[in-house]
C-alpha cells in the first residue's frame, strides 16, 4: 500500500518550473508514495466570516487535505518568503481554530530558486508554520534546488541522473519519514 501524499505547489503558473518538478518527481517517487497534486489556485482568500459556512471550494479542498497520509510542499521563493498563494492555502486548511485539516500530518518542504540561493528563505519562513501547524517535518536531507531551471530537461525528467538521484534519495527519506511519524 502507497502512503497518499497531497502535493502543494506554492506557483500558479501552468508551466511553472515548480510545477515541472513536481511532475518529474511523480515519475521518480518510490511505489510506496502515491504524490497527488491538490491545487490551490481557486480557493478564496482566507476570510474567518466563511468558517461557518465555508465556500465549496474550500470544503473540497479541506477534504482533500484530510484524506492524505503527508503533505509534500513545493515552492518557489518569493521575496525571501513563501508566495501568497501558498500561506493562503495554509490559512485556510488550518481553520477554524481546533480543526486545523493539517495537524499531525508529516510533511517535507522542497523549494526552488531560478538563482543560487534555492529557496532558502521560502523554505524556511514556511518551516515556521508547519511547527505552529504540528506537522512533523522532515528535516533531513534538506530539499534546496538552485537553478531549477538548468536541471529540467523540458520532457518530465532532470538533465543531470545525479539530480534525479538526490531527488529520488528524498523521497525515500520522506516515505521512511511518514512511516516513522504514522507508527
Amino acid at each position: 500500500m502507497a502512503y497518499d501524499v497531497a502535493v502543494l505547489i506554492g506557483s500558479l503558473r501552468k508551466e511553472s518550473l515548480t510545477r515541472q518538478l513536481v511532475l518529474a518527481l511523480q515519475k521518480i517517487a518510490p511505489p510506496g508514495l502515491k504524490l497527488r497534486i491538490v491545487e490551490i489556485g481557486d480557493l478564496p482568500h482566507f476570510n474567518a466570516d466563511h468558517e461557518a459556512s465555508p465556500p465549496p471550494e474550500v470544503t473540497a479542498f479541506k477534504q482533500s487535505i484530510e484524506k492524505a497520509d503527508a503533505v509534500l510542499f513545493a515552492t518557489p521563493e518569493y521575496n525571501r518568503s513563501v508566495p501568497g498563494v501558498l500561506k493562503n492555502a495554509i490559512d485556510v486548511g488550518s481553520r477554524p481554530y481546533g480543526k486545523s485539516v493539517w495537524n499531525g500530518k508529516p510533511a517535507a518542504v522542497i523549494s526552488i530558486s531560478q538563482g543560487v540561493l534555492s529557496g532558502f528563505g521560502a523554505n524556511h519562513h514556511l518551516r515556521q508554520s508547519l511547527v505552529f501547524l504540528n506537522m512533523p517535518t522532515l528535516q533531513q536531507p534538506e530539499a534546496y534546488i538552485a537553478q531549477v531551471q538548468t536541471l529540467l530537461d523540458g520532457k518530465g525528467g532532470f538533465v543531470k541522473p545525479e539530480t534525479k538521484a538526490f531527488l529520488e534519495s528524498i523521497l525515500k527519506a520522506f516515505e521512511a519519514w511518514i512511516g516513522k511519524v504514522k507508527g
